[in-house]
């Protein structure tokens, strides 16, 4: 009787062996391993921001990066700034490979998602250690935890030849009107109404003097981003920082930046602000810019340059804008292009999930590769440029595809990676001597319209550049920027942060609609709410924070 049971016993065993083999032998031919596809290894990737020109790794460029790398990408793309999104990851404890967390990377960080680097850029990354240069001690975490968990994504020794920030103000205003000055808010105000008092209405449909932009986390870059600019501070997230003490404060406690509030409140009182400001949704906010009937906005040139494209191709260059550095008053210096130095902090890492970190490290150390540079700023050569000369050349039909076709970036691949690893900024040079980009004074003049020539031109200037405050004229900022600084997302701080930025949300409209008689006591009323919430808790421990960097880049 035992005999039989273990000969039975056997039977199952080799049997089981057998299955075992089998299926391994079934996996390695169909899937050569664990992520792999037809010798092709995918990577997941989660990133907070959306990307409307996700390729699907399909266009001539991504292709090319995959056959390269044997690389391929499998994304996720959240449409809500990615908190939520990494919070469930964490309470999951799955990830991604590789994750673009934006200001989420503390979380991730004290959660143990993410791998510490160091050694896979020793041993695997040589063009991450070139890039980085002297700036790879920036890519240590804290004083107390030197562990490289993000590769940051900001380009390299950028040099910026357009403004980013400033008031948006159509072409055909300002050539109507006889090219007014456009230095302050008040400039820009007279501008609006006056066009708007001669032309009620553009094809059909009422002119809209200003248009802002509150749509969830983008009420910071439309609506109240814009009370630092236009006083003359420069982009610190909710905080501005004390240049000699480095102490933080809300922004929005700044005298000066209540008075940017009360000129909005003045222009809602006049009508000339649009009334859907705040309840219209970003794709809204888009389609009315690009119908050509929004004489002015204040915004980032990232978030309405789709709406520029639009109106471009609609053969509308009067209705696209250009960007103003108008300030409260002329004394105060405008600082789009005060530098921050370079902005280690947000980026890409990759987690602990990651079946393959060496072949994730190597896909990355492509990107920031020379070759890899190339694709993701010239393209394949033959197809997107040619050599002349031993330099690279862009034809006149293929600048204008660039120029004008909204869906070039997809459809072609150039750039649709470049968010994903670091890069070298404009105006850095290869080991040809070309730059890196394609990006020069020449190149952005070339792609203006004649339209935004005729502007420029009479306000005697050659680029939109000239109109500002220059970068030699403002102090580098030894801290880079206090929005940069990750912060676990269920810290101390980070909740009080949302806290007030949920109150910010719902007073800052509040304050503009108001009737006039009623705005002090209503922006008062604001501030001690957010005070109450626990803001001068959060100012102490971004104070720290900000000290603990100085410190550290300084190491």
């Amino acid at each position: 009787m035992m005999k039989k049971r273990s000969m039975k016993m056997m039977l199952f065993l080799l049997l089981s062996f057998v299955l075992v083999l089998s299926g391994c032998s079934s996996k390695s031919s169909s899937d050569e391993g664990d992520g792999k596809k037809d010798g092709v290894t995918e990577l997941t990737l989660f990133s907070a921001d959306i990307h409307s020109q996700w390729d699907d790794m399909q266009s001539p460029v991504s292709k090319l990066v995959t056959e390269k790398t044997g690389v391929t990408i499998n994304p996720e793309f959240d449409v809500n700034g990615g908190t939520q999104k990494i919070a469930l990851m964490v309470a999951s404890g799955e990830y991604p490979d590789l994750i673009v967390p934006k200001g989420g990377a503390g979380t991730l960080v004290e959660a143990g998602a993410l791998i510490d680097l160091t050694d896979l850029i020793e041993e695997h990354a040589p063009n991450l250690k070139k890039i980085y240069g002297d700036y790879l001690s920036r890519l240590k975490w804290s004083n107390d935890d030197e562990s490289i968990y993000i590769l940051p994504t900001a380009a390299i020794d950028q040099q910026y030849f357009n403004p980013s920030h400033g008031v948006g103000l159509q072409h055909a205003v300002v050539k109507e009107l006889g090219y007014p000055e456009i230095k302050t808010l008040k400039d820009f105000e007279n501008a609006i109404r006056d066009y708007k008092e001669k032309n009620p209405t553009i094809d059909g449909q009422p002119t809209l003097g200003l248009s802002l932009l509150a749509d969830d986390w983008r009420i910071m870059i439309s609506t109240t981003n814009p009370a630092f600019w236009s006083t003359g501070a420069s982009d610190d997230g909710e905080f501005y920082v004390d240049p000699e003490t480095y102490e933080a404060t809300f922004h929005y406690k700044r005298p000066e930046e209540k008075e940017y509030f009360r000129w909005l409140n003045h222009m809602n009182d006049e009508g000339l602000l649009d009334p859907e400001s705040f309840v219209q949704k970003y794709d809204q906010y888009l389609a009315k810019l690009s119908s050509g009937r929004v004489l002015g906005i204040i915004d980032d040139d990232w978030q309405f340059a789709e709406a520029q494209r639009s109106l471009r191709e609609q053969g509308k260059a009067d209705k696209m804008y250009g960007l103003y550095p108008a300030t409260l008053s002329e004394d105060i210096k405008h600082a789009n292009f005060q530098s921050a130095g370079y902005l280690a902090g947000w980026g890409i890492g990759i987690s602990v999930d990651a079946e393959d970190p060496v072949a994730a490290i190597k896909f990355l150390d492509f990107l920031a590769s020379e070759e890899g540079q190339t694709l993701q700023n010239w393209g394949i050569e033959g197809e997107h440029y040619e050599m002349v000369d031993g330099k690279r050349v862009i034809s006149e039909e293929e600048m204008d595809e660039r120029n004008n076709n909204a869906n070039y970036v997809k459809e072609t691949g150039v750039g649709v990676l470049k968010g994903f690893a670091p890069s070298y900024g404009d105006g850095v040079e290869d080991s040809t001597g070309q730059t890196y980009t394609i990006a020069s004074p020449e190149q952005v003049k070339d792609s203006y319209t004649d339209v935004e020539k005729e502007v420029l031109t009479n306000y005697g200037v050659e680029m939109w550049k000239d109109l500002y405050p220059q970068a030699e004229e403002f102090p580098v900022k030894p801290w880079g920027a206090a929005f940069n600084i990750t912060v676990p997302g269920d810290s101390e701080l980070a909740l009080i942060e949302q806290k007030v930025l949920d109150i910010v949300k719902k007073r800052i409209p509040e304050v503009i609609l108001a009737d006039p008689a009623d705005f002090d006591k209503l922006y008062d009323n604001f501030l001690a709410e957010i005070d109450k919430a626990g803001a001068k808790d959060a100012e102490k421990m971004r104070t720290d924070l900000i000290k603990d960097r100085v410190k550290l880049w300084n190491n």
